[in-house]
């Protein structure tokens, strides 16, 4: 089975000079937590989450119609292409320890997204005859590598958000930057 097969096709993405204020309503109004963030050709240049956008909104005081996409998303971009192998996807999510990933065509261009739900929800119980596809038990073993942080791991995007805070002055140490 491939990613294309079991990926959402309608995918909702934003670009890095959209406000903080647009990308949320994005969200509410599409049921999303991630917006893909592409350049003016169509190719993935990041990712914005709701908790970067609660995160962003919660430590700088201005409106959120006021902060750029681009001051707070994720630059470093984890994704898979539709023709991948959704095991391959799965795989990627869960050394990446992410729960969704941006798919591209051959051309780099984004063309839906991927989550940890599309893939348990085509997972079966390959002990029973005719059964074919994700393994449940792979697919649920992801779900745990994804949820588990080892002790003291702080994610890179933690990290990164960490050190913005305390280059702009704020006192991080009373804050835990594990999920």
């Amino acid at each position: 089975m491939n990613v294309h097969e079991i990926m959402e096709h309608k995918v909702q993405w934003c670009r890095p000079d959209t406000n903080l204020a647009e990308a949320v309503a994005l969200m509410w109004q599409h049921d999303c937590g991630i917006l893909p963030v592409i350049d003016g050709n169509g190719t993935v240049y990041g990712t914005i989450t709701d908790r970067d956008i609660c995160i962003a909104a919660g430590t700088r005081n201005m409106p959120a119609s006021q902060i750029k996409v681009d001051d707070v998303m994720s630059h470093h971009v984890v994704s898979c292409e539709e023709g991948d192998d959704v095991e391959t996807a799965l795989n990627t999510m869960r050394v990446q320890r992410v729960r969704r990933l941006p798919v591209t065509n051959a051309s780099g261009q984004l063309s839906g997204i991927i989550s940890i739900t599309d893939v348990i929800r085509h997972a079966s119980d390959s002990r029973r005859p005719g059964k074919t596809g994700i393994p449940i038990a792979a697919a649920l073993k992801a779900l745990q590598d994804i949820s588990t942080r080892e002790p003291h791991e702080v994610p890179p995007e933690s990290r990164a958000l960490e050190e913005m805070l305390q280059g702009a002055g704020v006192r991080t140490g009373d804050f835990d930057f594990e999920e």
